[in-house]
């Protein structure tokens, strides 16, 4: 199913986080925390301003990005667990 969402709001499929520490134990998924990294899927369109003109997302769906810990609704899609954001909920864009 192809999912587009609407205005300024992006797609993100999270980066999973290793499963190992620096000195090699191994970490339980109950002890994991959820990464605050991402890749986006798709992008909306943009928001509008107040007189309606198009306000372009500067973020595009492949862009490595970090989010605040809580931001996002978690959704899911053809069975993948991803989360829908607004584009303000995004800290950046990782190089």
């Amino acid at each position: 199913m192809a999912f587009k969402p609407l205005q300024d709001r992006v797609l993100v499929r999270r980066v999973e986080s290793d499963e190992k520490t620096k000195g090699g134990l191994i970490i339980p998924d109950t002890a994991k925390e959820k990464p605050a990294e991402g890749e986006i899927v798709s992008v909306g369109e943009g928001a509008r301003k107040d007189s309606g003109e198009l306000i372009a997302p500067s973020v595009k769906a492949g862009d490595k990005i970090l989010f605040g810990k809580w931001s996002g609704t978690e959704v899911q899609i053809d069975g993948e667990d991803l989360l829908i954001m607004k584009e303000s909920d995004i800290l950046g864009i990782m190089a």
